[in-house]
C-alpha cells in the first residue's frame, strides 16, 4: 500500500494523462481513479481520496496540473457518511432491448442494503454528482432480466418556482406552495456509461411513470399528481422524455431559487412535465391539499 506517494514528474506526467484522457470527469472521479492506480489506501483498505484531492489541488495551484472546475456538490450524503468507492463490471451491455426485458425496477433502495451502490453509480458517472437527497424523495435502480444494473433514477423535491410551468399549469403562488408534494422532479437519470441500448431510457421512463404515484403514496402517504424534469440544453435534447411522451412547456430563465438580482448565471434547462391525471391543473389549483 503506498501511503505517502512520492511526487516525482513520472507521477505529475500520470495525472495529467488520467486528466486529459477523462475531460468529463470531475474531481472526485479522478482522485479516486488515482488512488485505485497507486493503490493509495488507509490501513482498514479505503482509498484515500481526501488526501488524494488535497495533494491534487497543491498541484493544481503550483500550475503542474489543471484540475477541471470544483463542482458544488457535496460527497458527505446524510451529514454522516461518506459515498464509498466501489469495484464495478463495466462490461458493455448492448444490442437490442427486447434481450434486456423484462426489466425488474427496484424500489427498496435502503431496505436491501444498495444505497452505497446508488449513490456511487451517481455521484460517478451522473454529470451532476449525487449531491443530497432533501425531503421526500424516490429511488429507483433498474436491472436486466439477467440481474444486470442498467439504470438509476431519482425523484425529488418539485422546483420551489418555476415561471413557464406555474404559468402553464395555472399556479397562483399561495395554492403552489400548498399542493408543491403533489408533484416531483426527476433530479435525475443515468443509463450507466456502458449500457448502449437503442429506446431503453424511454422504455425505462415508461414504465416508471406508470408506478411513481402508486409508490409515492405507498411511502409518503399520498399520491403525485405530475411531474417535472429540467434538462440543460447545451447537453442534452431530451430526446428519451420526448419519446415517453413528456411535455415540452418552455425554457428556465437561467437564474436560481435565490438569485432576485440575477447575479448568477445558471445554464438554461428545458422544463418537460409528465401529468398523472387529466385534471391535474384542478387538483394542483385546488385551495385543499391531501393531509
Amino acid at each position: 500500500m503506498l501511503y505517502r506517494p512520492e511526487i516525482t514528474e513520472e507521477l505529475i506526467t500520470q495525472i495529467n494523462t488520467i486528466i486529459n484522457d477523462n475531460p468529463t470527469w470531475h474531481r472526485t472521479q479522478i482522485s479516486i481513479h488515482i488512488c485505485e492506480v497507486w493503490d493509495w489506501r488507509s490501513k482498514d483498505g479505503k482509498v484515500k481520496d481526501i488526501a488524494c484531492r488535497d495533494m491534487l489541488r497543491g498541484l493544481d495551484k503550483a500550475g503542474k496540473i489543471k484540475l477541471p472546475e470544483q463542482k458544488r456538490t457535496s460527497r458527505i450524503v446524510g451529514n454522516t457518511k461518506p459515498i464509498q468507492y466501489m469495484l464495478h463490471d463495466t462490461t458493455p451491455v448492448e444490442g437490442f432491448l427486447s434481450s434486456l426485458m423484462p426489466l425488474r425496477i427496484e424500489t427498496e433502495v435502503e431496505n436491501l442494503g444498495l444505497l452505497n451502490e446508488y449513490k456511487f453509480y451517481i455521484d460517478m458517472y451522473h454529470y451532476l454528482g449525487f449531491g443530497h437527497t432533501v425531503g421526500e424523495n424516490m429511488k429507483y435502480m433498474v436491472y436486466s432480466k439477467d440481474n444486470v444494473l442498467l439504470a438509476c433514477l431519482l425523484f425529488g423535491a418539485a422546483a420551489w418556482s418555476c415561471r413557464e410551468r406555474d404559468e402553464y399549469i395555472e399556479w397562483e403562488p399561495s395554492v403552489r406552495k400548498k399542493n408543491l408534494q403533489l408533484m416531483t422532479n426527476n433530479t435525475r437519470f443515468l443509463i450507466l456509461p456502458w449500457v448502449n441500448v437503442p429506446h431503453l431510457a424511454s422504455h425505462i421512463l415508461s414504465l416508471v411513470v406508470k408506478r411513481v404515484s402508486s409508490d409515492w403514496e405507498k411511502k409518503y402517504g399520498h399520491p403525485i399528481y405530475c411531474l417535472e424534469t429540467f434538462v440543460e440544453c447545451e447537453r442534452f435534447k431530451g430526446t428519451c422524455y420526448k419519446a415517453a411522451n413528456w411535455k415540452y412547456v418552455g425554457k428556465t430563465l437561467g437564474r436560481g431559487r435565490n438569485d432576485i438580482d440575477n447575479l448568477y448565471e445558471l445554464p438554461i434547462k428545458d422544463i418537460y412535465l409528465y401529468p398523472l391525471h387529466k385534471n391535474y391543473r384542478n387538483i394542483l389549483g385546488a385551495v385543499q391539499t391531501l393531509d
